[in-house]
């Protein structure tokens, strides 16, 4: 029997949940097209979204679009559809990220494993907010653990050496950009100060930047940097921050695509057990560092984004881009 064309409501519904994903900055560089003859829904980059001081080969671009593609497989399940997903189905389109058929569930079941998250995508938020000192339950490690290896990642929490490299890689991407005048541009172009954090739909509005840091050694960024920003103080964050790695095997476009749908799969699972998240890939953004953020133990291995996980407030909701300007319907 022929599939019957999925309704512009629901087609709507699941691209309103796949952009609650997180991405770099803010900046949402995605779009999607769906062929409603043949239920499939395309998930392609937006070049005018690009980053390219900040993220010249598009990796993080990647990442970003991975997670929001998690975030429609986990939408499309919910809603009782079997997402069958494809990576980079056009070698000559470079844009085109993922294709998506909708097809209906054999016997009427759903994917429970997926289902279970989606009460996380709207819970989900970036927190710049201080977390507690408390330890993170070995069970609750095993099972984010788990959800970065059902995508095809390891996640790892390093050890006290290991933890203190990265801080310290952190620290000194912060300095690099210090020095470099023009290393500021992407995240000044993707801020939102004032009266424009009021009606903004992308970006890093000042509401969520967070307190500054007097104190500790969590990796923070300061998104405000030396412009001033009202009523925003500063305290103390933790000084011994639980960071996890998120590594592939791999370090190319469909590597980047699957460390995204990791990432997000990670943070629903860990929003579900009242984890408190921040993301971090400072040191990340330059190829000389990331290396160095290897396990030092084994040394192989992708990281493509630091995590910082804890207890504490979640942070603000970020302001999404309305669905009519990211879905064509076809």
């Amino acid at each position: 029997m022929a599939e019957r064309p999925l309704d512009e409501k629901t087609v709507t519904l699941l691209v309103a949940e796949a952009t609650a994903a997180p991405s770099m900055h803010n900046a949402q560089p995605w779009r999607f097209r769906h062929l409603s003859s043949e239920r499939v829904l395309l998930l392609r980059a937006d070049p005018g979204r690009a980053m390219p001081r900040s993220d010249p080969d598009n990796r993080a671009l990647h990442i970003g679009c991975g997670a929001a593609l998690f975030n429609l497989r986990v939408a499309a399940a919910h809603a009782g559809l079997v997402p069958e997903t494809t990576l980079l189905p056009e070698p000559d389109d470079p844009l085109l990220l993922a294709a998506v058929h909708l097809a209906d569930p054999p016997g009427n079941t759903r994917d429970e494993a997926l289902t279970r998250l989606h009460p996380a995508i709207r819970h989900r938020h970036t927190s710049r907010h201080p977390f507690s000192e408390k330890d993170i339950p070995d069970d609750v490690r095993a099972s984010l653990r788990n959800a970065a290896a059902q995508e095809g990642a390891v996640l790892l929490f390093p050890g006290a050496w290991h933890a203190e490299t990265v801080l310290d890689l952190v620290s000194d991407a912060e300095s690099r950009d210090t020095l470099d005048t023009d290393a500021n541009e992407d995240l000044v172009r993707w801020t939102r100060l004032g009266p424009e954090a009021d009606t903004a739909v992308d970006g890093v509005p000042e509401y969520a930047f967070g307190p500054r840091k007097r104190d500790g050694k969590a990796p923070v960024r300061d998104f405000a940097g030396r412009r001033p920003v009202a009523d925003r103080g500063t305290t103390t964050f933790e000084h011994t921050p639980h960071l996890a790695l998120l590594s592939t095997p791999g370090d190319g476009r469909a590597d980047w695509l699957r460390a995204g749908q990791a990432l997000e799969r990670v943070l629903l699972e860990a929003t579900l057990v009242d984890l408190a998240t921040s993301l971090t890939s400072h040191a990340l953004e330059n190829r000389e560092l990331r290396l160095l953020a290897r396990d030092p133990a084994w040394g192989t291995g992708q990281v493509q984004m630091v995590l910082r996980l804890g207890y504490g407030p979640r942070g603000p909701a970020t302001p999404r881009r309305p669905v009519r300007d990211v879905l064509e319907i076809a």
